[in-house]
């Protein structure tokens, strides 16, 4: 349980699980840099100690393993699942009330306490006195990454309605006003789009403060998405063991008394400015579009304030255990929702919203020689309707039958599905639908399709393990490769357009159609690197469901409509690089040669990798 982020860090150093980085460091890229390194390699939390700039330390790395992160709250993790279940379920507290009734105590012992003059822990800064981190080469400027915006909803102020979220935060550059402006990147469905969609139609400010630090829970808090009814700051509470002590400043702004820094603002209605560009967690920049502006009104810090910032990439990387944690933490909430679920993987190699593995069951057909998904559709249509789920590309659902089947085990999963699949008939689409704003496969910002692939019943065929010799010498598409059973890659030209692409891919389609059936590779990717993408599952789930379009992007072999319904004998699907991609993420090979002074011998990272 501890009282403040520094409490966590000393505990983490005691326990061998922090490095202190005592040189001066860059916030432009270098501290990124030295991150990346450390995480990929499964490193320790880092302290730096000596931030260029100002006078605040910073630590990343915080949450970077499974392991360090439940060691973090070894103490309260099983109190806040109990109360998150029984949230879930309200109706077992009634079965078994006398078994419950702790869980529901500690959520009492969790609720936020006012505290008086909440403000006066904290000196009033600058926005530039803030440590401004840099963390790919084309940002926009300095962000931060691990922010808790707090806002009210004006209809029902208060910390037991507000929202608690992790939005990303841009300090400056574009044409924000130096220290009087910052940006925040979100979606008008997330809880502040709607309590900024509130205040505008009163033609109100909505008053924001962001939350810098603090007790780690604070922070897990801030991206968990947690049931109906459900408070962030009482979970916040219970996951910290202390409940989240609050107040108000002179200007009417909640400010978080266990923070490190406080910056509180409005956002006034109507008025946005250009933000990013940002290296986002797909793997490529997001774009820089008009997002909301807040208008700085003050600028708070404790003394010794400590600045924890994560860097996001290509997965995996820290954020993908916030991932395992919520996952942990929230995995029966999906089954209470969607009646027949047994479990929804979103992938995180894929960049977590292009692709979904689901489990669901199938009970519409009871008889064997009609068994074909019907219940698996309707569920797939509420799994597309569900939450940050809604925003998938790819939905691979599957009904457990003869044997155990898990959507973490990947590959196996898909050759569950590619074995048993109808390519005429489980194959569905929804198209001019939304997808994940920062995806830039589709036909505009956050506009793309969906695709549905089901499959039940009993197994249709056997997957190739090799190369068939039918996907060998079919002039600019060549360098076949195997990426799993079923499934080749195959290496095409550079994209320049749909309309070359359409002839290209009927040309390519004609070829294997003329050269007989092909039932044992039912999928083929088109790539611009098959040596790449077949190298690793993880580099195959990246290339294939970042850079397609399920509308613009799916070919068939034989394919055909009946019905208005669309099938093949084989699915193609074209993931080259397209022009209206944003580009990806790509280190700085001299700041890669800079830091290695840290690693090198005497260095405060010397023999940690």
């Amino acid at each position: 349980m501890y009282r403040s982020l520094e409490a966590c860090l000393l505990d983490l150093e005691r326990h061998g699980h922090l490095v202190r980085v005592r040189e001066e460091v860059d916030p432009e890229l270098e501290m990124a840099a030295i991150h990346l390194r450390v995480h990929e390699a499964g490193g320790p939390a880092l302290l730096f100690e000596n931030v260029k700039g100002t006078r605040y330390r910073a630590v990343s790395n915080l949450f970077g393993t499974r392991e360090r992160s439940r060691f973090i709250f070894r103490r309260t993790w099983e109190a806040a699942q109990r109360v998150i279940a029984l949230r879930n379920d309200p109706v077992r507290a009634l079965r078994e009330p006398l078994r419950h009734a702790g869980a529901a105590l500690a959520a009492l012992n969790a609720l936020p306490r006012r505290v008086r003059h909440a403000a006066s822990a904290f000196e009033e800064i600058a926005v530039a006195d803030l440590p401004h981190l840099k963390f790919w080469p084309k940002d926009g400027g300095a962000f931060i990454t691990l922010p808790q915006v707090y806002t009210e909803d004006p209809d029902k102020p208060g910390p037991m309605h507000a929202n608690l979220g992790m939005y990303r935060v841009q300090l400056d550059g574009n044409e924000y006003v130096p220290g009087r402006e910052i940006g925040l990147h979100y979606q008008i469905h997330r809880g502040i789009g709607i309590h900024q969609h509130k205040a505008a139609r009163r033609g109100e400010p909505l008053k924001v403060s962001i939350f810098v630090g603090g007790p780690p829970a604070h922070t897990l808090a801030a991206v968990m998405p947690l049931p109906e009814g459900l408070s962030e700051l009482l979970f916040a509470g219970l996951l910290a063991g202390r409940r989240f002590r609050y107040g108000y400043d002179a200007d009417g702004h909640f400010i978080s008394a266990d923070a490190d820094f406080v910056i509180t603002g409005e956002i006034r209605p109507g008025e946005t400015k250009p933000e990013g560009p940002f290296g986002d967690h797909l793997g490529y920049y997001s774009l820089v579009h008009p997002f909301p502006v807040m208008h700085v009104r003050r600028v708070y810090a404790k003394r010794n304030a400590i600045w924890p910032f994560t860097v996001v990439g290509r997965p995996p990387q820290e954020d993908t255990v916030f991932g395992e944690l919520v996952h942990e933490l929230t995995g029966e909430a999906v089954r209470q929702e969607i009646p027949g679920v047994k479990e929804v993987h979103a992938v995180d190699a894929a960049g977590v919203h292009p692709l979904l593995l689901a489990i669901g069951s199938e009970r519409y057909t009871p008889y064997a020689e009609l068994r074909r998904p019907m219940e698996l559709l309707t569920i797939a249509n509420r799994i597309l309707g569900t939450g940050q789920l809604s925003l998938a590309k790819y939905l691979f659902i599957a009904a457990e039958e003869d044997r155990p089947l898990s959507t973490r085990r990947i590959e196996a999963f898909f050759g569950w599905v590619l074995e048993r699949i109808d390519l005429r008939r489980d194959i569905h689409f929804q198209t001019n639908t939304t997808i994940d704003t920062l995806d830039y496969s589709g036909t505009g910002l956050h506009e793309g399709s969906k695709v549905v692939f089901a499959a039940c019943g009993p197994k249709r065929r056997s997957l190739c393990t090799e190369v068939p010799a039918a996907l060998r010498e079919l002039g600019e598409f060549g360098g076949a490769r195997l990426a799993m059973p079923g499934v080749v890659v195959l290496e095409g030209p550079a994209f320049t357009g749909y309309g070359k692409a359409e002839r290209q891919m009927r040309g390519l389609t004609d070829a294997l159609a003329a050269r007989g059936p092909l039932d044992e590779c039912p999928l083929i990717v088109i790539v611009d690197d098959s040596g790449f993408a077949a190298a690793s599952l993880r580099n195959f789930l990246w290339v294939t469901f970042t850079r397609s379009n399920p509308s613009h992007d799916i070919y068939g072999v034989n394919a055909g409509y009946a019905w208005k319904h669309w099938g093949c004998d084989n699915v193609i699907i074209d993931a080259r690089s397209k022009p209206h991609h944003a580009p990806p993420l790509e280190p700085d090979p001299a700041v890669e040669k800079r830091i290695d002074r840290l690693f090198a011998r005497g260095g405060s990272l010397a023999g940690i990798l």
